[in-house]
């Protein structure tokens, strides 16, 4: 089955409402499966290399992109969808949609997105695709055409680079007129997606002219193997034939001008340190701040100095990233110049300066002094910005580094209360256990941590090794003896599950891309090999995949 209808978003404007679909589909996969097969598949890919669990460009993102879903009434769907945005580390322009309002978006997308508005377009055009159910009706689709594998669909579009014929044998392998079937249908979901995509920039007060901008981009990007493939074996519509679509709706609206937020300029400079941390990559990266410097922008400036401050701090060099970080205050600080009128107030973007002050000191896990002036800042920051997940985890972090290890452990049990998916709470609540010697309460942390990761199996184990512990009170007991229970009972129904028993048949596509590393022989029996790794040969130019656009 398709990991999702990605990226090349673009759209129409002023159409009428599409209608929530529903019907059939819900009975071949319903908003609750849905919704399990994509937690499933985010639990490979947190653990992967190129998930960037960074907090301030996640937090940027989810609050990026659940302002546009709030801006389409209904775009949550009957099941209220929590969407989640999460970038991935990858060289190539795309994005995908997951089951269930998980949407992933490349490094280098974002970092070739100009303005909000260009991002915008691409976030849309993924919530269309949730929106619109692509992937519930994919599924249908296939059960109607006796579930045509997903890898006979990769292999025509690999045989056409070979030439017209080899991708013709293909098709008339027996499964021709079902495959075309999928890939028209793909094509008018992609269609579908850019329309919903284009309503909600709109609605959410972008500039609807950033699809058009963005959709050039990305058409240079893929002109290298796009023109190669033949139309009839897209699954959407050729790049210059979305372009000229959206041109033209674009010439009925009015221009809209929109003010970038300043975090987006600064979670653009973390992504481009995080994205190639090889020596080269950081000098390379390190000169292209240097010329951004040069700019008359004050944000651009901005996003140079705070980019040198992360880079700094990164290479170890603590001194030069909090002078660094300061000069990027100053900054945003510093009041236009004179004779400049009717400028808009600056955005401050204060959480994420203040997130990055603190994690420049609790990297510095040696000098006592300084973490404990993190605890301070952390605790105010936490005032400041209570719904921020990253500052309060960060508080957890500066009580342990401080060693004021009961005051952490009772903090984090509230946070754990509160927030009871919050893994991040478990890990840091169990290296506290760990530091006070409560072996008990360590494994226990750790076994909701994996739990929550999709470790069932190792979470009961955990749960063993706490029962055996020597300080494992009657209370700890009986908390053990009713998770084990409840994680039993959990896993009994997941493999009895009748709902991944009917999609026996599509599930191994699902579990080949997500599990196949660069060499299968080497990673067929690897459960961590990178998920991406399968991707990226979709999206790889040089290799041009069906479902990925």
């Amino acid at each position: 089955m398709p990991m999702a209808m990605a990226q090349n978003v673009l759209a129409p404007a002023k159409i009428p409402n599409l209608p929530a679909l529903g019907g059939t589909e819900n009975q071949d996969l319903s908003p609750l499966m849905e919704r399990k097969l994509g937690e499933e598949i985010m639990r490979d890919i947190r653990r992967d290399r190129d998930y960037l669990d960074d907090a301030p460009i996640l937090e940027y993102m989810n609050n990026f992109g659940n302002a546009l879903v709030d801006a389409r009434p209904g775009a949550r769907g009957e099941a209220k969808y929590d969407y989640f945005f999460f970038v991935v580390r990858d060289p190539q322009l795309n994005a995908f949609a997951l089951p269930g309002g998980f949407i992933a978006v490349h490094s280098a997308l974002l970092l070739q997105a100009q303005n909000e508005s260009e991002l915008a377009s691409v976030l849309g055009h993924e919530i269309g695709h949730v929106v619109q159910r692509h992937i519930a009706r994919s599924i249908g689709q296939q059960k109607q055409d006796a579930l045509i594998p997903l890898a006979a669909m990769i292999l025509a579009a690999l045989a056409s680079r070979q030439g017209g014929d080899a991708a013709m044998g293909v098709f008339l392998g027996g499964q021709g007129l079902a495959i075309q079937r999928q890939l028209n249908f793909g094509r008018e979901a992609e269609r579908e997606a850019d329309r919903i995509g284009f309503q909600i920039m709109g609605e959410a007060g972008f500039d609807t002219s950033g699809m058009v901008a963005f959709f050039q981009q990305m058409q240079n990007s893929t002109r290298n193997y796009s023109d190669l493939v033949p139309a009839w074996l897209l699954t959407h519509p050729l790049t210059s034939e979305r372009i000229a679509d959206i041109q033209a709706r674009i010439r009925e609206q009015p221009y809209k001008q929109r003010v970038d937020s300043l975090d987006f300029y600064l979670v653009r400079s973390r992504a481009r340190v995080l994205q190639d941390q090889t020596a080269n990559g950081y000098n390379e990266t390190r000169q292209f701040f240097q010329a951004q410097l040069q700019q008359d922008s004050w944000q651009q400036k901005a996003a140079g100095q705070y980019g040198m401050a992360f880079l700094s701090m990164k290479q170890g060099d603590f001194t030069a990233a909090q002078t660094w970080l300061e000069k990027a205050q100053e900054t945003v600080n510093r009041p236009p110049p004179t004779g400049v009128f009717g400028a808009s107030p600056r955005s401050k973007a204060e959480a994420i300066f203040t997130a990055t002050s603190i994690e420049i000191k609790l990297a510095q896990t040696e000098n006592q002094p300084v973490l404990a002036k993190a605890v301070l800042e952390a605790d105010a920051a936490h005032q400041k910005f209570p719904l921020s997940r990253g500052i309060a985890h960060q508080y957890g972090e500066a009580l342990l580094a401080a060693g004021k290890l009961e005051e952490a452990a009772v903090y984090l049990r509230d946070q754990a209360q509160l927030y009871r998916d919050d893994i991040e709470v478990y890990d840091i609540l169990a290296r506290v256990y760990s530091k006070q010697g409560k072996l008990a309460l360590q494994h226990i942390a750790l076994a909701e941590s994996y739990f929550l990761q999709g470790g069932t199996l190792s979470a009961l184990d955990q749960l063993g090794y706490a029962r055996k512990a020597p300080d494992a009170s009657f209370y700890d007991q009986s908390l053990i003896d009713a998770r084990e229970r409840e994680w039993q009972a959990r896993r009994r129904e997941e493999l009895g599950d009748k709902g991944k028993k009917d999609m026996a048949e599509a599930r191994p596509a699902f579990k080949a891309e997500l599990k196949s590393g660069k060499d299968d022989k080497d990673n067929s029996n690897n459960p961590y090999a990178s998920p991406f790794d399968r991707l990226r040969k979709l999206t790889d130019p040089m290799q041009p995949g069906p479902t990925v656009r």
